[in-house]
């Protein structure tokens, strides 16, 4: 079932899964959605009573999932239109030709084509080719040092996906989101850690924040400036 608590001027919206349990979880995905695993006898004003206790701390990973989910607006791929690559603003230039070709110049993206309505396509794979390139060659060095730790992801794969930056599943596969290379360099770099502090801490613990804290010191600031960029 699903319901809602009222924590100051926000709204928490909440699942409720009964099970036969002994003590009420509360768990926050990285989709944001907050979702109550509790026991068959316990009242749903019970469970509120608790989901109140618990809102700071709900807020708090709501608010840091957050700067994991691509904000960029839409863009119309029209000349003279502004794109980011490695967080610095371009301007699209679109130029009619027979071959077909992207490329950086000063402070422009250009765009050679016979057609318009391909500068979308051919912007998209030229930010994918270089996601590719450059988030190994990014993520190389701290893979590295964490081998000192007897981790290393089994393989680092790039993949749309709407709602976040990156991922690591259970077996050490960490997932990126090509949008990441519109960003600076340091928040593709905070991303990586935080995917490669799950290969020791799966989930966002006291120890996971130090850890992740030891690994970059100043993660906070690129996870704001991540925020604050895409939005």
């Amino acid at each position: 079932m699903t319901a809602a608590i009222q924590f100051g001027s926000k709204q928490i919206d909440f699942r409720v899964e009964y099970s036969n349990r002994k003590s009420l979880g509360i768990t926050v995905t990285p989709d944001l959605n907050v979702l109550v695993k509790a026991p068959v006898a316990i009242s749903l004003e019970k469970v509120k009573e608790k989901l109140r206790k618990k809102a700071p701390w709900i807020i708090r990973q709501q608010s840091f999932f957050l700067s994991f989910h691509p904000k960029t607006p839409a863009r119309k791929f029209i000349g003279g239109e502004t794109h980011l690559y490695l967080g610095r603003q371009y301007r699209l230039k679109i130029l009619l030709c027979k071959i077909e070709s992207v490329k950086l110049k000063g402070k422009f993206i250009e765009v050679a084509t016979p057609d318009k309505a391909r500068a979308k396509e051919l912007v998209s794979e030229w930010y994918l080719q270089n996601a590719k390139t450059k988030f190994h060659s990014i993520a190389q060095p701290l893979i590295d040092k964490f081998k000192k730790r007897n981790v290393e992801p089994s393989t680092i794969v790039l993949r749309e996906m709407p709602t976040r930056w990156g991922s690591c599943t259970p077996k050490g596969k960490i997932i990126l989101n090509p949008e990441l290379i519109k960003a600076p360099k340091g928040c593709i770099e905070y991303v990586i850690i935080h995917e490669l502090c799950h290969l020791i801490h799966h989930i966002h613990t006291q120890k996971f924040i130090d850890l992740q804290t030891k690994e970059m010191s100043d993660w906070e600031k690129w996870k704001m400036k991540l925020e604050k960029l895409l939005a």
